[in-house]
């Protein structure tokens, strides 16, 4: 495969993860997108609509029409933007609920910190693709709500989730299959990659100062010197509380550290960031299949769990290419494009568009998880194929 081959791959399979939505998501009844749609493409128009997939959304339409300038893309940018404002926004406490019902109704209004992360995220794209005032006002208004609120000015770090109002919750928990503990690490990497985009188009001394800290948070705290791997779930001391390895968040992680240096331009902190990028892909690689696919997780006494979920392989694309581009080292790589072709073969639905959830260790499609739903966005596969076609650009051929 050649560097332009792989650059028109990628080309086609972003426009064809995009269509998906842009044909089946659309809620035309009730506004929006819709909340749920199976692995057979039922939409579900009765479902409730998250705000993790509403602003991913926001963020991959944006994203997309940055790089092709397909006109489309922006319309669908816009009415998931215009969706947010109406019914995420809490316009009284500020803040995004964590979800709304059908017709846009406050379900679950709690103000979890990585989805206040994401709508920053989004807005800060959204900003970027159309100079839209209100939506860089928008970012900047959360990323000091995430300050003054989530910040924990005695120990550093941020604080999990909160009420509607913004006072501590029992259950801080992300979903539940997460450590129910004040830090923890999914929290933390989406905050350092929000607050990355906001910095390049806003920046801030005081943001600046926010996202040098949490590059500290990682280097210190976060990554665990003696096995390469990210530490989960904190107490509020950082008191390590979890043995767990998520092998997509070890190699997602490797290329939004160096992202984050790159955005405060510090050559000191991109030189730390880029050494432990080839700590977490090195440490990635034992879960690396001989069909080129990442296994999901790993934790005692439990060991090995053998799925191979859609967004760990988008990440690993991208996480591997980049420890490629710092090291010139070619196994990366061979990684990155075995990984590309895991995607194609195992994950790619070819026959209407999008990625399945994933397999498992028997190489059984998992048919009971959505193809659209609360955690199933257009984010990670769009945002890979993106992250990919500038980065394949930027060279000049592949070994």
């Amino acid at each position: 495969m050649t560097k332009d081959e792989w650059i028109t791959a990628l080309q086609e399979e972003l426009q064809s993860i995009l269509h998906y939505w842009m044909h089946y998501a659309v809620d035309h009844r009730y506004g929006g997108f819709a909340g749920k749609i199976d692995h057979a493409d039922t939409v579900y128009p009765l479902a409730p609509k998250g705000v993790v997939l509403n602003t991913r959304i926001l963020w991959s339409f944006s994203a997309a029409y940055r790089l092709t300038g397909n006109g489309a893309y922006l319309l669908y940018a816009d009415r998931a933007f215009r969706y947010l404002c109406d019914h995420f926004l809490d316009q009284q406490y500020g803040g995004v609920y964590w979800t709304v019902d059908y017709q846009g109704r406050p379900l679950d209004t709690k103000k979890q910190v990585y989805a206040q992360a994401f709508a920053l995220y989004a807005f800060t794209e959204y900003y970027k693709s159309c100079r839209q005032e209100s939506a860089l006002q928008l970012a900047v208004g959360l990323y000091r709500l995430i300050e003054q609120h989530s910040f924990d000015t005695n120990r550093t770090g941020y604080f999990e989730a909160f009420d509607r109002t913004w006072k501590p919750l029992a259950d801080m928990r992300l979903s539940e299959k997460d450590a129910n503990e004040q830090k923890t690490l999914n929290t933390h990497l989406h905050v350092m990659e929000a607050y990355s985009n906001l910095f390049r188009i806003f920046p801030d001394r005081q943001l600046g100062q926010s996202l040098r800290m949490l590059l500290h948070n990682f280097l210190h705290d976060f990554i665990n010197p003696g096995t390469g791997h990210l530490n989960l779930f904190f107490g509020q001391d950082w008191q390590l509380k979890s043995s767990l390895v998520s092998f997509g968040h070890d190699i997602e992680a490797a290329w939004l550290l160096p992202e984050a240096a790159l955005a405060l331009q510090d050559d000191l902190l991109l030189a730390a960031c880029n050494r432990s990028a080839i700590q977490l892909a090195e440490a990635s690689i034992p879960a690396v299949d001989a069909d080129g696919g990442l296994w999901y997780e790993w934790s005692p006494p439990e060991g090995w769990v053998k799925e191979k979920h859609w967004w760990p392989q988008a990440e690993a694309m991208v996480g591997f290419f980049n420890a490629w581009e710092i090291s010139g080292k070619e196994k990366y790589l061979r990684y990155a494009i075995n990984s590309w072709t895991f995607i194609k073969k195992y994950l790619v639905d070819g026959q209407t568009g999008e990625w399945l959830w994933g397999i498992d260790a028997g190489y059984a499609v998992m048919l009971h998880e959505d193809k659209a739903g609360l955690w199933k966005c257009p984010y990670h596969n769009s945002r890979a194929c993106i992250e990919m076609i500038k980065r394949l650009e930027n060279i000049t051929t592949l070994p």
